[in-house]
């Protein structure tokens, strides 16, 4: 079928999409078209990528994407690859592969550009933070605050660190936020770390901030957003019943920095990172979508990564995208929204 998107500044066209269906203004009081919820509606999808390999790699298992300085896409693979995606299309231009200073394997889940196109990539293994070049190539490494390391050098559970990375205050500020709680902290209580840097010097630990997902569900993005809040992706499975999708607006204004506070229990005199729910991605219209495996909705698959596309008038263009983690039963999805803050 001939495909249509409204991603005007980075994916205007997305012409070899599966399935895409554009979606019309809405008054001011009217719910937009394809709406998920009155902040939120969706553009629509694409299955291009399912199930394609790229110069023998792998096209899936994405966990973070973000807008290269050029324009284009980088999709961040969590099996140690880097694709650069052309904006229109969706197909892949390149891949790097990347690689700890042993020359080992990366559990890679979280991706920032900064603006000479650095790129900033979480590993959800130790936890850490590394800075690679364009080439793949190491460039530096982040410190960590003990307590964040995996278990027992730290308090934090194995697979549930480093999930989410994204850059704020004009690149001045790195946040990664954690995907579960550490031990001692209360369940659902997860944090998120930030880094901060003056000038042309390194990122150096800075705030420390909690934040409560919902029962079940952990934080597997964030974005930064122009007006300096986050959109805070949670997500969570249930066998036979499919995924829970959530998308919030969260603010770090007043939060408390949890940095020297050794346990997270819900105190009083601890301010939480206040979020507001825009959607629960379940309520989005179909768009004809198919899944694999029992969906509460076809649309929804396992998704995990997301970045902010472009911006007008307090309307964000957001993309998302699904990990398939190389399975049959789970789809490479991308998937166009419409964000009103």
């Amino acid at each position: 079928m001939r495909l249509r998107s409204i991603l005007a500044t980075l994916t205007a066209g997305l012409t070899a999409a599966t399935c895409l269906t554009a979606a019309g203004p809405a008054g001011a009081a009217a719910a937009p078209r394809n709406a998920c919820s009155p902040s939120v509606s969706i553009d629509g999808f694409s299955d291009a990528l399912d199930k394609t390999t790229y110069e023998g790699s792998y096209v899936g298992n994405f966990s973070a994407l973000a807008v290269d300085r050029d324009g284009k896409l980088a999709a961040l693979s969590d099996r140690s690859s880097l694709f650069t995606l052309d904006p229109k299309t969706l197909q892949p231009r390149s891949v790097v592969a990347l690689a700890d200073e042993n020359k080992a394997a990366l559990d890679s889940e979280g991706l920032a550009v900064e603006r000479d196109g650095t790129r900033l990539v979480s590993s959800e293994g130790e936890p850490a933070v590394r800075r690679y070049g364009r080439d793949g190539a190491i460039l530096g490494r982040l410190p960590v605050p003990n307590d964040l390391r995996v278990a027992p050098a730290g308090r934090a559970a194995t697979n549930q660190t480093f999930e989410a990375l994204t850059l704020l205050n004009g690149g001045r500020t790195l946040l990664a936020g954690m995907e579960g709680s550490l031990s001692g902290d209360t369940p659902g209580i997860v944090r998120f770390q930030t880094w901060h840097r003056h000038g042309s010097q390194d990122f150096r630990l800075a705030a420390q901030y909690g934040y409560r997902a919902d029962t079940g569900l952990g934080v597997v993005e964030t974005t930064a957003t122009p007006d300096g809040r986050l959109l805070v992706l949670e997500r969570g499975f249930t066998s036979g019943v499919g995924n829970t999708v959530r998308l919030y607006a969260a603010d770090l204004r007043r939060a408390t920095d949890t940095s020297g506070v050794e346990n997270l229990t819900g105190q009083n005199d601890v301010r939480l990172v206040r979020k507001t729910l825009l959607a629960d991605l379940v309520n989005c219209p179909t768009l004809g979508a198919t899944a694999k495996q029992p969906q509460p909705n076809p649309l929804l698959d396992n998704i995990e990564a997301m970045t902010v596309t472009g911006h007008r008038h307090g309307r964000l263009k957001v993309l998302l995208a699904s990990d398939d983690n190389q399975n049959t039963a789970q789809i490479t999805r991308f998937y166009s929204l419409r964000v009103r803050l």
